[in-house]
């Protein structure tokens, strides 16, 4: 059985995810960890410091580690396949009109694999009977959260839309049929041998005994007063002495040889279970987390919008109200969003007044297309763009004690390290980057890497103080590009809104010196300081 709600005709990796943690098995060593690293991209670590990726996290995990896990992969492993992102967004919109049937769901195959886990045997797992028993109590435990899955499938299928989760009732219906439970239930009864165990067995080489076979339990088809009144059985019987050690452990053996090869079936079976519960429980996670999510925004009276994605090799880039979902969840709060059309456009440069709302604006630009190519709502009233092929982020960074470099050298390493990674309709994101350096040798190092990055079809949004860089483009009047500027109003306050406009020739950083050294009134001196 499969779930195939992240993807049409593949899992999600539930392993890798399961395994971030130490997970204990018969088959696994319990020192064994796989790394969720190797599903990230290689900038992983830049993508969550420069967009503040981690809050965005938190709020969609509301404090379960494992959700965390989920949707940290799910939005880095961005989709590049406009049908999958569609395929997610129908099942997410069934997710969010059917909310508490989809959590009921999540929860059914969360107390599964937990209780499976519960059910460890340790020592006695190595075991044949204590495999068996095993086996048998959890598959019991299986059929009881199989019902619930069936129960529900059976009463809700009709309200869900999407394809995912139309072929999912459709899997458990078909699959998890009245025969199906009657047969399972069946055979665990036999598999408890309450009345002891049948084999049989040959005798090898050296009196050794061989082809040890489990049989059914004859049937008892005597009357009642036959059970009552038994004769003599006509088989050879033995008993052995309460003290004799040896001769128990030797029918243990016996015992252990004819039930190995049902106790390795049967947990095979339980094991085949299992994984799909993980499966479902993985990829259910991630709706659950946006689910979350919503809810926080809802609470905000936040807008969030269904993404209308584009094909890669178009420009469509246009928006209403896209905002940091980031900034609004730090803050508790609304907060302004902007408007854009950008259609046919490769290049935005923002300029404009300090403390404008620029970097804030361009993290919103990051966070959209991760959450749109995840298959996610995104942070806006509206919004819709092409997919890209790849997200960069060139931040500027503080310098600190770990550089090797310069922070000069560090730009350009950074950059050499970014291009070496990059496919044509990829986005990068420029914040400040280029201005360690002097403002000419800093305006033309930019611009030849921007020209270079549009002519292998990058698409380029750059937050700059370069004003010869920013003016070079502008008076080449390239129909590609759009400027964008953070207003400032004559009173010296910022509104946070972005509109097009030619880049001005100061960023106005005397409101900032005016703010910090005029407007604060001088704080008074005290006793110890006065001078005698």
């Amino acid at each position: 059985m499969k779930a195939f709600l992240m993807y049409r005709d593949r899992d999600f990796d539930p392993q890798a995810l399961l395994s971030r943690k130490k997970r204990v098995s018969r088959f696994e060593n319990p020192d064994q960890e796989e790394h969720l690293q190797q599903l990230l991209p290689w900038n992983e670590k830049a993508l969550t410091q420069d967009l503040r990726l981690d809050i965005l996290f938190n709020a969609m995990a509301d404090g379960d580690e494992f959700l965390f896990d989920v949707a940290k992969v799910a939005l880095l492993s961005s989709l590049t396949d406009r049908d999958t992102v569609l395929y997610r967004q129908h099942i997410l919109s069934d997710c969010l009109k059917h909310a508490a049937i989809v959590t009921d769901i999540y929860q059914i195959a969360k107390d599964a694999i937990e209780e499976e886990r519960k059910n460890f045997l340790g020592y006695f797992s190595r075991h044949p009977k204590g495999i068996l028993h095993r086996s048998v109590e959890v598959l019991e435990m299986f059929m009881v959260r199989l019902r619930r899955l069936r129960d529900i499938s059976e009463h809700e299928a009709e309200h869900f839309e999407s394809e995912g989760f139309t072929r999912l009732h459709a899997m458990l219906r078909q699959e998890l049929t009245g025969e199906y439970f009657t047969s399972v239930e069946n055979h665990l009864k036999q598999l408890q041998f309450r009345n002891g165990v049948l084999i049989s067995a040959g005798l090898g080489r050296g009196n050794k005994g061989t082809n040890y076979v489990l049989r059914k339990p004859h049937k008892d088809t005597r009357s009642w007063t036959a059970r009552l009144f038994p004769q003599r059985t006509p088989a050879y019987t033995f008993r052995l002495h309460p003290r004799d050690e040896a001769g128990a452990r030797a029918l243990s053996e016996l015992e252990d040889e004819g039930l190995n090869l049902v106790a390795n079936a049967l947990a095979q079976a339980t094991d085949h279970i299992l994984s799909f519960f993980q499966m479902l429980r993985t990829e259910l996670a991630f709706y659950i987390a946006c689910l979350n999510l919503r809810a926080r925004l809802f609470q905000m009276q936040a807008p969030a919008c269904l993404p209308i994605p584009a094909s890669p090799c178009e420009r469509r880039l246009s928006f209403s109200g896209l905002y940091d979902v980031c900034l609004a969840l730090t803050l508790g709060k609304k907060i302004v969003g902007n408007d854009l059309s950008g259609r046919e456009k490769s290049l935005f440069i923002i300029t404009g007044a300090n403390t404008g709302g620029k970097s804030t604006f361009l993290r919103s630009i990051g966070l959209a297309y991760l959450m749109m190519q995840a298959g996610m709502f995104v942070p806006a009233e509206s919004f819709s763009s092409e997919i890209c092929d790849g997200l960069f982020t060139h931040f500027r960074r503080e310098e600190d004690l770990t550089m090797e470099s310069g922070k000069w050298d560090e730009e350009l390493s950074r950059m050499s390290e970014i291009v070496d990674n990059l496919n044509p309709n990829a986005v990068i994101l420029f914040n400040e980057s280029f201005a360690s350096t002097n403002e000419r040798e800093g305006s033309e190092v930019a611009s030849q890497i921007v020209r270079a990055l549009l002519n292998r079809r990058i698409k380029v949004f750059f937050v700059t103080h370069l004003l010869h860089f920013a003016h070079s483009f502008f008076d080449e009047r390239l129909e590609e590009a759009i400027f964008l500027r953070a207003e400032r109003r004559p009173d010296g306050t910022r509104p946070f809104k972005l509109s097009e406009a030619e880049p001005l020739r100061t960023s106005y950083g005397e409101d900032l010196y005016n703010a910090i050294f005029v407007d604060r009134p001088m704080p008074r001196a005290t006793s110890s300081e006065k001078r005698p």
